[in-house]
C-alpha cells in the first residue's frame, strides 16, 4: 500500500462530516435542511476532487502506475 498526500488533512475531513451530520438534527423547513444538504455535500465532495486532482498532478505517482501497467 503506498500513501500519497493531498492538500487537506484527515481532522479537516472529519470535522466537516461532523458538521454534516450536526446539522441533520437542527430544526428548519424543508427547505432551509435541503439548502444545508446540499452544500454540505458540495463540500465533501469537494475534498474528493481536490485529492483527486491533487493525485494527477502527483508525477511519481503517474510514473508508478505506467511502470506497472495500470
Amino acid at each position: 500500500m503506498k500513501m500519497y498526500s493531498v492538500p487537506y488533512t484527515q481532522e479537516d475531513l472529519k470535522k466537516e462530516f461532523q458538521a454534516f451530520f450536526h446539522f441533520s438534527f437542527e430544526q428548519g423547513s424543508f427547505l432551509e435542511r435541503f439548502v444545508k444538504a446540499y452544500q454540505g455535500i458540495k463540500r465533501i465532495t469537494n475534498f474528493g476532487v481536490s485529492g483527486c486532482g491533487h493525485l494527477l498532478q502527483n508525477k511519481e505517482l503517474i510514473r508508478y502506475l505506467e511502470e506497472n501497467k495500470f
